[in-house]
């Protein structure tokens, strides 16, 4: 098997990642964020178009809030989600280009 062509992503971290169901739901609800996730009321946006804070997405997995980080911590790790910080809010949301990419290399190498 050969991951020459597939220099960004590293299928092992992210099958790691995806071997978790909560991590899976939490890539599920960030695909279709204004449909799996209450309106923002507690978070400084509008929408959640260019991410989900972390507090929301804890609340909807019913993890605690190191848990919750932590699997959100692993999934940037193996590039499956990126993230930025404003004020005390930090939010996520997927990585389409990776995800992609890990398509890819499921269909064509495995």
């Amino acid at each position: 098997m050969s991951t020459k062509r597939f220099k960004i992503m590293n299928p092992i971290e992210i099958s790691k990642n995806l071997a978790n169901e909560t991590r899976v739901n939490i890539l599920h609800w960030l695909k279709k964020p204004d449909e799996n996730f209450p309106p923002p009321s507690i978070c400084d946006v509008k929408d959640w178009r260019d991410g989900v804070c972390v507090q929301v997405i804890q609340e909807k997995a019913g993890i605690s809030q190191s848990v919750c980080s932590g699997y959100l911590a692993a999934m940037q790790r193996a590039g499956l989600l990126t993230s930025y910080r404003s004020g005390k809010w930090t939010y996520y949301k997927r990585n389409e280009r990776i995800i992609q990419e890990f398509a890819a290399f499921l269909q064509e190498e495995l």
